[in-house]
């Protein structure tokens, strides 16, 4: 969130390391966000929990994602760290997950980590169209639509920005924030408001009773927990952490009642324990740096590094842990698969802090890591105890009851459809369509685009949310040119059957970005393989959840993204383009 304007105090830190630890990582600490040395220690400055609504056992815990602390890791008992000369000895739950994440396929692997990990961030859309009837279609009501005359292709070089060429656009074109922002000012959910001085670290001073807290503050913890469910105080995201230690109990209260996840703030993190999304989620890890998606090898180094951590030595070795990766799980530590799937693992583990710095040389084995145990205990989030398969886990870690479930879909996805929901939720949604999502909408900041098929909640500055569209670059440029051209040619009419989704012929796809191809300047890696072009801006917009694969078509269009096409002209003359279809096609 790196555009958050965040209103904090001064962090004072004691002296040692950078982040006012001493002596190192789990050196003095009672517990960590799910450690297993028992009961968290009164003083350390970490929230205890609170009464669940929907969950009060460690079971249920485990199902919503909530895990308990004594059972996420160190199943092996309540041994204490690893001495520099001993044996690693893995962590049985992790080893297990690992394994799991080896045996999937890669979307089982992508729903599997978000069932087991919970670190993925909020993806919403962004954009907020003029206001509208409830009861309209997104295939009819008002669009977000700005629209954009292309550039010629000639003069390419020189390029520098590496997005598609475009006309720069009119300031009155340019989609209007509604959280009140303003040019040099902050936005609603931003503006700056009085707040207390922080107490020194490591412990905390109640707030005075009577004193009103600022709801500003309030909801930038919150929707930078939703981004970030790991934050620490020398991250990243570390100006916005004493928010989070000032506001925790409120922000505990909130995110149980309204989403069932557990939040539980330390002296130097705070962890959100997202629920899994259930099976399709299409939520995956990626390369912190690259951006390439973990492969199942590479989740599976994870869990089997993990395995390891939660009880190494500050300072371990990198050459004594790769020895021990191959001492618990040799067909996993294997290399041949999987070159690169190690080298992710370990970069994903420095972003999470886990890890300090990493060896240049991936062969220098005497490089020594510094490692985190407190942050590699709280990576965890739906452990695998009780769970008799990958399967399994996936389904346990998204059950919540319908309310829960549904308000959960409205924070983390770009649009939640009735047609999408079983009987029981889309019962609950029909039942609070108003008062649902405004209360999530009220408590991260964002707005409610209610239509006939759904509601989704907006986050038109584009800071909650992982995805883009409109966004910067070329693919998010091409592939907004893609949905823009493909809701334009099988938008249903009004009194066409549908039941929501339009099927997308692929030579329809294929037109289009042929057309993008001609008329844009694109990179030569575009211009050279179409294939990837396609791959690549029809991946962006499934996980924007626009599109949809099904066994029967190609792809399916969805409802919202007709909320980046023009307005529609409901009485269209036939096509006449080079890739439109024919007018006796409608509704065939």
């Amino acid at each position: 969130m790196e555009q958050q304007e965040y209103a904090v105090g001064a962090t004072r830190v004691a002296a040692g390391r950078p982040d006012g630890r001493r002596g190192g990582a789990g050196r003095g600490t009672a517990a960590a966000v799910l450690a297993v040395r028992g009961p968290e220690a009164a003083g350390t400055g970490i929230a205890a929990d609170t009464a669940d609504s929907g969950a009060t056992g460690p079971a249920e815990a485990r199902a919503t994602g909530a895990a308990d602390p004594a059972d996420v890791v160190g199943e092996h008992g309540a041994d204490g760290p690893q001495e520099p000369g001993g044996a690693l000895s893995p962590d049985p739950g992790l080893l297990r997950l690992a394994h799991w994440f080896a045996a999937a396929t890669p979307g089982t692997a992508d729903d599997l980590c978000t069932a087991s990990f919970g670190l993925y961030p909020a993806r919403h859309l962004g954009s907020a169209a003029e206001p509208g009837d409830p009861a309209v279609s997104w295939w009819h009501g008002p669009t977000a639509h700005t629209a954009a005359v292309p550039r010629a292709r000639e003069a390419r070089a020189g390029r520098t920005d590496g997005g598609l060429r475009r006309a720069r656009r009119d300031a009155a074109a340019l989609p209007v924030v509604r959280s009140g922002a303003k040019l040099g000012r902050p936005g609603r959910h931003r503006r700056p408001e009085r707040t207390r001085a922080l107490p020194e670290l490591p412990g905390d001073v109640p707030e005075p009773a009577g004193e009103e807290l600022p709801d500003a503050e309030r909801r930038i913890a919150a929707r930078l927990l939703l981004a970030h469910p790991l934050v620490t105080a020398s991250g990243p995201h570390a100006d916005g952490f004493p928010l989070i230690r000032r506001h925790r109990d409120w922000l505990v209260e909130r995110f149980d009642t309204l989403l069932g996840y557990r939040l539980v703030v330390g002296p130097w993190h705070a962890r959100l324990c997202k629920a899994g999304l259930g099976p399709g989620a299409a939520r995956r890890l990626e390369h912190p740096v690259t951006g390439a998606p973990f492969t199942p090898a590479g989740y599976a180094r994870l869990a089997l590094a993990l395995a390891l951590l939660v009880d190494a030595p500050e300072q371990l070795p990198y050459g004594r842990l790769l020895d021990a990766m191959r001492a618990a799980a040799p067909e996993l530590a294997a290399q041949a698969a999987d070159p690169d799937a190690l080298g992710m693992a370990l970069a994903a583990l420095a972003d999470w802090q886990v890890l300090g710095d990493l060896p240049a040389d991936p062969a220098d084995t005497a490089f020594v890591l510094t490692v985190d145990r407190e942050l590699a205990r709280a990576v965890p989030a739906g452990p695998p105890a009780l769970a008799a398969d990958a399967a399994d886990l996936i389904r346990r870690a998204a059950e919540a009851e319908p309310a829960t479930a549904v308000r959960r879909l409205l924070a983390e996805t770009p649009a939640v459809l009735a047609a999408d929901l079983p009987e029981d939720r889309r019962a609950w949604l029909h039942e609070h369509r108003l008062s649902g999502p405004a209360a999530l909408a009220d408590f991260l900041g964002l707005e409610v685009e209610l239509r006939a098929e759904g509601v989704a909640l907006l986050d038109p500055a584009a800071e909650l949310t992982d995805l883009a569209l409109p966004g910067t670059g070329t693919l998010a440029q091409a592939a907004l040119l893609l949905v823009e051209g493909l809701v334009e040619e099988v938008r249903p009419l009004p009194g066409e059957a549908t039941e929501g989704d339009v099927p997308i012929a692929d030579a329809l796809i294929d037109g289009l970005l042929g057309d993008i191809a001609d008329d844009h300047d694109l990179p030569a890696r575009y211009l050279a393989d179409r294939t990837a072009l396609r791959r690549d801006a029809l991946d962006l917009l499934h996980r924007l959840g626009l599109i949809t694969p099904t066994p029967r078509t190609t792809w399916l269009l969805r409802p919202p993204a007709a909320r980046y096409a023009p307005a529609p002209d409901l009485h269209p003359a036939p096509g006449t383009g080079r890739h439109s279809r024919p007018a006796t096609s409608l509704g065939s």
